[in-house]
């Protein structure tokens, strides 16, 4: 034992590669156990996180997007150190890859 993950907890400065192009954004995390809150930032506003979970250095977390359109947004995502890489499942449009570090 003695091993403890670095948290997740905090704001993350990300780049989301999407089939309409790269989007720059910040995602803010808070962890509670395996439970994971926060929102996702960017062009469309301020989204909060929904249905997250934490499990060691991976994260999964649901996002209801309304505009441009409609779309839940899956995401999972790997935290190593200050460095954070996923991938988003957006609805009919595929799989957006993103990648950032910590603020």
């Amino acid at each position: 034992g003695g091993h403890t993950a670095m948290s997740v907890d905090g704001t993350w400065n990300v780049t989301m590669n999407t089939p309409m192009g790269a989007q720059a954004g910040t995602l803010t995390f808070a962890t509670d156990g395996g439970t994971l809150t926060g929102t996702m930032s960017g062009p469309q506003g301020s989204l909060d996180l929904e249905d997250g979970t934490v499990d060691g250095d991976s994260l999964s977390w649901t996002v209801n997007m309304t505009s441009p359109m409609p779309i839940k947004v899956e995401s999972t995502a790997t935290v190593s150190g200050d460095e954070i890489n996923g991938e988003a499942k957006l609805g009919a449009f595929g799989t957006a890859t993103f990648s950032g570090t910590r603020a």
